[in-house]
């Protein structure tokens, strides 16, 4: 990770988990964006829960009860919050995306780069929103840069799958 201010306050993720009763086991290309997502993620992130002790923080992400939740835990385990948000919200664009996501990942291995580069726009589009949609939600209680909500999108997508 960079030096920043981030850093300096402890108001990041340095580890981050999936709930492997919620986690769908999905084909090769979802499950290598998710490992991606993780890595990308836990590289360069902005997280701070509100009224919140400095972390460092380690995330568990899951659905219970058509509901997602955050477990936030500081690094040695002690319990920050837990934040349970209404999936309702993400249902939509969450079933775009992966209709959009199946469709690029199909061009990849057989359509012209421009029709690829077309699909892809709309996917980065459909994912842009869906990360817009989670900052909303998470407003108000942990704050978090544009980049980190596009991974913990990626991440939602794929506990999302099995709703």
């Amino acid at each position: 990770m960079t030096e920043s201010s981030n850093e300096k306050s402890n108001r990041w993720l340095t580890e981050i988990h999936l709930d492997e009763v919620t986690l769908s086991h999905t084909n090769a290309d979802i499950e290598h964006e998710r490992k991606v997502a993780i890595f990308d993620l836990l590289e360069e992130n902005s997280f701070a829960p509100h009224d919140a002790p400095d972390g460092p923080y380690h995330l568990t992400l899951k659905i219970v009860e058509k509901k997602l939740v955050f477990d936030i835990c500081l690094e040695d385990g002690a319990p920050v919050r837990q934040l349970i948000l209404s999936l309702s919200p993400f249902r939509r664009i969450v079933k775009d995306y992966f209709m959009i996501c199946e469709s690029y990942h199909e061009a990849i291995r057989s359509a012209s780069p421009s029709q690829i580069e077309a699909i892809d726009m709309g996917r980065r589009g459909l994912h842009n929103e869906g990360s817009q949609i989670l900052m909303e939600r998470l407003d108000g209680k942990v704050a978090v840069d544009f980049d980190t909500s596009r991974r913990l999108f990626t991440l939602i997508t794929a506990l999302h799958l099995k709703v």
